[in-house]
């Protein structure tokens, strides 16, 4: 409706070129963005919005087949890190131009920055990162003894959880989010999923059937016997994984930032023991082993210029202004999205809303992208489907399986 009225208030006679920017589902900031940016145009152009799906796998599927189509009305795509090397590779993307591609990544956080490349080439400009912490009550991290200000692992928190008779907020649904968890697991120990990503379907690898992949099928295994994620696991997403992290049986959950906002307004308005926020802490992503740092999921949107774009120029032109620090940090603020850019951390309003934001920072820096191949749509569902239930992962044959499957997919000889 909004794109519609832009559209209608430019009049008959009015030649002012309209950018389309495809978004993903928020509070309503990329719209914010979207006037501002007209606003500053000064009538270089207009933009105007079109929502995308809820999900990721749908945002994907929509965007994919009208650049394959050659739709020219992709001028400006919010886009998920892990699908932008299939776009990429099949020439769907304009090239960032150089000199946009140095404005826009000065302060770039490493990891928000891998996650918009392809090829070691910049192929997307970031705009917002995102990354998993571990949220932790502090009542539950005191019994068991633990010093939250060193880095904990996951068989410390699973223990401490199965001492106190608590649950552990996960995410065990057959969706995306158990790509993501598995993905973490392996590169927290210096591996990843993908041998080499640049690998044809014919040829390429991956590394589940690895000491890292059965390390992590351990600890997914062992959460699901133990029924540690709760009655419900087998449905539990990011919010319902929240839910159960806020009742009185929570003890540690690992989540993206929007967990702190949702459960201070609860907290608010009443729905929630008023007392509660006071007993949540941060802490970086757990470790599988004590010796190897964690690397941390990474998420968030980066923008990229549709291929048949009539406008180019002017949609790069509009992206610069998108993700200006200044408005990434306001971006934060009203929508709960990190930042990509490392000195839009530095505005104090930041801190005042989201006092773990330099633990948001850190994990950034060293957050991992789930895997980048232009096959990742395949090698997701594999994973998705043989890593859940999370009760029946087995260390000794699920790794192994997920292998041959994602093998026989990509070499023609077995469906999804």
């Amino acid at each position: 409706m909004t794109g519609a009225l832009l559209l209608t208030s430019c009049g008959e006679g009015d030649d002012t070129p309209v950018l389309t920017w495809y978004i993903n589902p928020d509070d309503g900031g990329q719209q914010a963005l979207a006037e501002k940016c007209t606003e500053e145009a000064d009538g270089a152009y207009r933009i105007q919005t079109s929502l995308l799906p809820n999900d990721a796998p749908s945002q994907r599927e929509q965007l994919a087949r009208r650049l394959a189509a050659g739709d020219s009305s992709l001028d400006i795509m919010s886009l998920d890190p892990p699908f932008i090397p299939e776009l990429a590779e099949a020439g769907f993307l304009a090239p960032v131009p150089d000199d946009v591609a140095e404005r826009t990544t000065q302060d770039t956080l490493e990891g928000a920055l891998t996650g918009s490349s392809w090829n070691d080439e910049l192929v997307t400009v970031p705009f917002w990162a995102n990354t998993q912490i571990l949220w932790y009550r502090k009542s539950v991290a005191e019994e068991a003894g633990l010093d939250m200000s060193q880095p904990v692992t996951w068989d410390e928190i699973i223990d401490a959880a199965i001492e106190q008779d608590k649950y552990l907020g996960v995410q065990g649904i057959r969706a995306e989010s158990m790509t993501v968890w598995v993905n973490a697991l392996i590169e927290s120990q210096g591996e990843s999923v993908i041998v080499d990503p640049a690998a044809s379907a014919e040829e390429l690898e991956t590394n589940l059937d690895s000491e890292a992949g059965r390390n992590a099928a351990e600890i997914l295994g062992r959460i699901g016997a133990e029924g540690l994620g709760g009655p419900g696991i087998a449905s539990m997403d990011e919010n319902q994984s929240m839910l159960l992290f806020q009742r009185d049986n929570g003890s540690f959950m690992v989540n993206w930032p929007f967990v702190w906002a949702a459960t201070n307004a609860a907290a608010e308005e009443g729905s929630l023991d008023s007392s509660l926020p006071e007993d949540i802490g941060w802490a970086p992503y757990p470790q599988v082993d004590e010796d190897t740092p964690a690397a941390a999921p990474l998420g968030g949107i980066n923008l990229g210029v549709g291929a048949e774009s009539e406008h180019p120029d002017l949609a790069f032109q509009a992206i610069e202004c998108i993700v200006t620090p200044e408005n990434q940090t306001e971006y934060f603020v009203t929508n709960g999205n990190p930042p990509s850019s490392a000195s839009a951390f530095e505005d104090p309003r930041i801190e005042e809303d989201y006092p773990m934001a330099y633990t948001i920072r850190e994990a950034l820096d060293g957050a991992a992208p789930r895997p980048q191949t232009p096959f990742y749509n395949e090698i997701s569902e594999v994973i998705q489907e043989s890593f859940t239930p999370v009760s029946g992962v087995d260390p000794d044959s699920t790794p192994a399986e997920a292998d041959r499957y994602i093998t026989d997919v990509l070499r023609g000889e077995r469906l999804l």
